[in-house]
């Protein structure tokens, strides 16, 4: 069996799971479950902290995780553990924050201290930039450490922002890293069913960025249609019974559907339907 680590709480976790059960895997239905054997697809799921996934994955305890690249790089277990997939899920950034206008750029950081909740990523990074400053590790709500006096800037992981803001902090320098969740698998270790695996999550990531757009088009457009919906390799062109038109069916960027109808109508296709895409295979 295919030996597999998810995420066992929060936001990545669900997304994570919400992902597999697209790709058809069974997933857990007590969030207390720690294991779980899907013996129809030949994978075993094991619900870990996402911060020891890559432990597990680059000892070669479990085949693949699921894990954010943050975490991977800063587990030290990089060194084994191996980015195979982005996921694009959680995409967020690893950067400095302060209480706004106190810095600019990294290099002002020289002599300061800086809390953080990823202390490996962070003495990397200043390593590499030439930066000495004393990294102050703590578990969580590094937000709080500037105000109570243990530290004059953070480094932490920042989505929308909206929590720095509420602390009074802004986010300054270059991303120290930009991060989502990832596969992860061991470097050099090829496990039966991780082709399989892939393709699954591929064909879900194609599908949410997708639709599946079928119009009628006076036959002489047909050209013209068609140049605005390519499709992935050509779009499927059938005839109707009436001979002056033809029907289209071409996927599309789901982000571009819009545009692209209101296009289609304005030189003549009719009948415009979108349909969402539940899973394919490209």
């Amino acid at each position: 069996m295919l030996r597999i680590a998810v995420p066992n709480k929060g936001a990545l976790s669900e997304a994570a799971q919400k992902m597999l059960t697209e790709s058809g895997y069974r997933q857990r239905r007590d969030n207390r479950e720690l294991v779980m054997e899907d013996h129809e697809n030949g994978v075993e799921f094991f619900y870990l902290r996402p911060r020891d996934i890559a432990v597990y994955v680059g000892k070669g305890i479990l085949d693949i995780g699921i894990t954010g690249r943050d975490l991977l790089m800063d587990s030290g277990a990089n060194v084994d553990a191996e980015e195979i997939m982005q996921l694009g899920l959680g995409v967020s950034s690893f950067r400095f924050a302060a209480p706004v206008e106190s810095f600019t750029n990294a290099q002002e950081l020289n002599g300061k201290r800086i809390a953080t909740s990823y202390d490996n990523l962070l003495r990397e990074y200043l390593t590499q930039e030439g930066i000495t400053a004393s990294v102050v590790r703590l578990d969580g709500a590094v937000e709080s450490s500037v105000r109570l006096g243990v530290a004059d800037a953070i480094a932490d992981v920042v989505e929308t922002g909206n929590t720095l803001r509420a602390a009074g902090m802004e986010v300054f320098g270059d991303p120290i890293l930009r991060s989502e969740a990832v596969l992860i698998g061991r470097r050099g270790h090829q496990p039966a069913g991780l082709e399989v695996l892939k393709r699954r999550l591929q064909g879900v990531l194609v599908a949410r960025r997708y639709v599946m757009l079928d119009y009628d088009v006076p036959t002489e457009l047909v050209e013209q249609a068609t140049a605005l919906t390519p499709g992935l390799e050509s779009p499927t062109i059938s005839p109707l019974h009436d001979s002056k038109w033809m029907a289209v069916r071409a996927m599309v960027r789901q982000q571009e559907t819009n545009r692209i109808m209101d296009d289609l109508y304005d030189i003549g296709a009719r009948a415009i339907l979108v349909s969402q895409i539940h899973a394919c295979r490209i």
